[in-house]
């Protein structure tokens, strides 16, 4: 949850940052962590992660994620044995036409007057894949080209989504007691530096598993 020190590592809080639009423009640094910390989804060896058949549900409902929600931008994503690491783009005018004016605006400071380069759609490239479109993905186009609004889905909801379906095809194939934390955590992400930062973080996250603080001998959030 959104802290006041500008810092990404995980605290543990109850609530999302309650001054903050979480449907707005916005880059978010998400971490989602299962259920006591239980390791699903493979094991780091030689500093990387191998998936197992559940660590691949996580990666298919991933790109999924990016497919059903076409105002989403996929950026570095990693999973690890127990967590996963993203950066999710939310494009709140996803719908208009003109040039899209990022939000963020952090602790509610002008962070452009203290010459900080604050992230943008255009300033910031995002790594969204390119998948091969189904027919439903078409029809969400094809309600863009006829100018229907499409209502954006907050960070909350688009997480409860990517949980949910994650969940439901893990128990389809077992282990039936897989669960999520009930809830993850999550950074806006200030400035265009921030994002570099943390995108690196996340890339050498398989490599620090064993330092890390969501190793299951570790004690997350605390």
């Amino acid at each position: 949850m959104e802290g006041d020190s500008g810092s990404f590592r995980p605290q543990h809080k109850p609530n999302r940052w309650y001054k903050w639009n979480y449907s707005d423009f916005g880059f978010y640094f998400v971490t989602i962590c299962t259920n006591d910390r239980i390791e699903y989804f493979g094991e780091i060896i030689d500093g990387q992660m191998r998936l197992n058949e559940n660590g691949k549900i996580i990666e298919e409902q991933w790109e999924w994620l990016g497919r059903q929600y076409p105002y989403i931008g996929l950026d570095e994503f990693v999973i690890m044995p127990n967590h996963v690491h993203s950066i999710l783009l939310i494009n709140s005018e996803y719908n208009c036409k003109s040039n899209i004016v990022s939000k963020i605006v952090g602790t509610g400071r002008d962070l452009s007057a203290q010459n900080e380069s604050i992230p943008t759609s255009e300033s910031i490239p995002t790594r969204e894949p390119t998948p091969t479109r189904t027919g439903h993905d078409l029809s969400l186009r094809d309600k863009t080209q006829d100018k229907t609004p499409i209502k954006i889905k907050s960070l909350s909801e688009l997480i409860g989504a990517f949980k949910m379906t994650t969940s439901k095809k893990i128990h389809l194939s077992g282990p039936y007691d897989f669960s999520w934390q009930r809830s993850f955590y999550d950074h806006i992400v200030r400035t265009e530096t921030e994002l570099h930062r943390i995108r690196e973080y996340i890339v050498k996250n398989p490599f620090n598993w064993f330092n890390d603080r969501n190793n299951q001998n570790e004690n997350l959030f605390y």
